[in-house]
């Protein structure tokens, strides 16, 4: 064979080659849609933050907030608080996670609010100790779930909002998860407690 012929077929042979095996761009990824997340989950993303704001912040209270733009799920929020407290300051602080900009002061991601006085533990609550978190708001959903008050409550009120609470007080020994259908601690219909270091289903409150 003429050696220019065979060059002459070699060469767009390895064109073709070298086009077929040349890396496809990527197709750029969806921003992922903004989602709840469990109380635990909260928690640590703002706990370092306040630790920032002062090495001996403990926690006093963590309650969950729905949103009209992000859909809660089953133990999940879109929107999360921890107050905060120090007692080198005599100051608390509230810090926030949200999934999304809302209305209420909440911003995406981590944001502090204001600091106020602190005078020590009063009333029900009391700080409690981080390592006490042991069980996150979704099994506390599940527990408070398999209770057949509960069950009555949502087959009556179907669509009710759930908030969870999570608090040491007076009423129990442990740090609790509060389970609670309505709008609002002081306006809540039915609620259910739960050990939030054991797991344990505590009580039933109507």
């Amino acid at each position: 064979m003429n050696p220019r012929t065979l060059a002459a077929g070699f060469f767009p042979a390895l064109l073709l080659i070298s086009c077929g095996d040349s890396p496809k761009p990527k197709a750029k990824e969806a921003d992922k849609p903004p989602e709840p997340i469990t109380g635990r989950q909260a928690f640590q993303k703002m706990f370092p933050a306040a630790r920032i704001w002062a090495r001996d912040a403990k926690p006093f209270q963590m309650e969950s907030y729905n949103l009209t733009q992000v859909q809660s799920g089953k133990g999940t929020a879109p929107a999360w608080q921890v107050v905060f407290v120090s007692d080198m300051l005599r100051k608390s602080k509230p810090y926030t996670w949200s999934a999304v900009e809302a209305e209420g002061n909440l911003h995406l991601g981590t944001f502090a609010g204001l600091e106020d006085s602190w005078g020590g533990p009063s009333g029900q609550s009391t700080p409690f100790d981080v390592n006490a978190i042991r069980v996150d708001s979704d099994a506390a959903f599940e527990t408070a779930m398999k209770q057949r008050d509960a069950i009555e409550f949502v087959k009556k009120y179907p669509g009710k909002p759930i908030k969870f609470v999570l608090e040491l007080t007076r009423r129990f020994p442990d740090l609790t998860w509060r389970v609670l259908w309505g709008d609002s601690i002081g306006t809540a219909d039915f609620s259910v407690y739960v050990d939030a270091t054991t797991g344990d289903f505590l009580k039933v409150v109507r």
